[in-house]
């Protein structure tokens, strides 16, 4: 092991370095230079494009929101087509359509052929994933919240519009039907690209029972039950959400070996005898009390040598840490319940709630999600 005069020495040495390279990239003398010298002028370009990117992100977002609510998409879905036919089906005016699909194409969304505009590789890309429409178009109320960010970090979260999509998940008597349709719409729409990294990374054959808790409509438990047709599914959750699951799993024709539980998942014992439990992007919602409450009575509910699987996107992920720590982090915060964690925060979660070995599991897609299982 190190010693403690040579790890002060590490962290001296790099704050010194720090200092030295943040002064030379302030400085206006050091930027022109690397502008204009052949060796650096790409790098220079690229982070000059990175930070414009930055700085313009939300009107990139808004476009991207533009060709949503428009159905833009879809319409260039159906091959190339003139800005008259474009702009007559998306309901703008030609000028507008104009200026939306160049702006498309600059995104990569859309793509000019000649005269006539078809799909970008990003459009198509986009379009063949209904979850990631359904959250631009639930982005509105996320921005809405975000307006003032400084504001919300000062009040600590919550108390806007995406705190009220939520609220219902607080109550511990369950809400009613009308509260929770909406956010188990948005969830049911994002779930299968969740799914698909985990169901992919995790051998989910190995178990005999699997309870999903906080499943919702049960996207998730009918994606693994399409894939392992010898498991038997469990669904606990909110009363008023599973009952809006039954009708999913009757027409998956995943009844017959799925059962579901109406209930809290903080408060409420958690049925037993399921040898697998998963968390599919339940942790990160909540706080660290009643996420150590939900995994001390998973533990509770589980059998010896059972397994708990949790998934979400994770702070400090690499190559995804935008998607943690800055997209997860603000949305959460807005949320008013909850934070992105890693997984050694997670791994540390789980040995206090009395799990044995903790293991991550690698996905393809960790901007998706990460999984991390663990042995009772």
């Amino acid at each position: 092991m190190k010693s403690s005069k040579l790890l002060n020495f590490d962290w001296s040495w790099r704050l010194r370095r720090l200092d030295w390279r943040n002064r030379l990239l302030a400085s206006a003398r050091f930027q022109r230079f690397a502008a204009g010298f052949v060796l650096t002028r790409p790098v220079a370009r690229r982070r000059a494009k990175a930070l414009f990117d930055l700085v313009a992100g939300f009107t990139y977002s808004q476009i991207l929101a533009a060709c949503v609510q428009t159905g833009l998409f879809d319409v260039l879905a159906d091959g190339p087509q003139s800005l008259a036919t474009i702009a007559a089906r998306i309901d703008l005016p030609e000028a507008g359509a104009d200026r939306l699909l160049r702006a498309a194409a600059a995104l990569d969304l859309a793509e000019p052929v000649g005269s006539l505009w078809a799909l970008g590789s990003s459009g198509a890309a986009l379009r063949g994933n209904r979850g990631i429409a359904e959250m631009v178009a639930h982005h509105a109320l996320l921005y809405r919240d975000l307006a003032d960010p400084v504001a919300l970090l000062r009040r600590g979260g919550g108390g806007g519009a995406l705190a009220q999509l939520w609220h219902y998940a607080q109550d511990a008597g369950g809400g009613d039907a009308g509260a929770v349709a909406d956010y188990s719409a948005l969830m049911a729409a994002s779930q299968p690209m969740v799914a698909a990294q985990v169901i992919a990374a995790y051998p989910f054959h190995r178990h005999r029972r699997l309870l999903d808790v906080g499943g919702g409509e049960g996207g998730f438990l009918r994606s693994v039950g399409a894939q392992v047709p010898r498991l038997d599914l469990g669904l606990f959750d909110l009363p008023a959400v599973v009952d809006r699951a039954r009708s999913r799993f009757d027409a998956a024709g995943l009844a017959p070996r799925t059962q579901v539980f109406g209930g809290n998942f903080l408060v409420d014992p958690l049925p037993q005898g399921y040898d697998c439990i998963s968390l599919i992007r339940v942790l990160h919602d909540h706080d660290d009390a009643p996420a150590m409450a939900l995994l001390r009575n998973i533990h509770a509910a589980l059998p010896a040598g059972g397994t708990v699987l949790i998934a979400e996107p994770m702070a400090q992920t690499r190559g995804a840490q935008a998607a943690g720590d800055a997209y997860f982090g603000f949305y959460l915060l807005a949320m008013g319940s909850g934070r992105p964690r890693s997984a050694t925060d997670i791994a540390a979660m789980l040995r206090e709630a009395g799990f044995g070995r903790t293991k991550p599991v690698p996905t393809a897609m960790p901007l998706t999600a990460s999984v991390i299982i663990a042995i009772r």
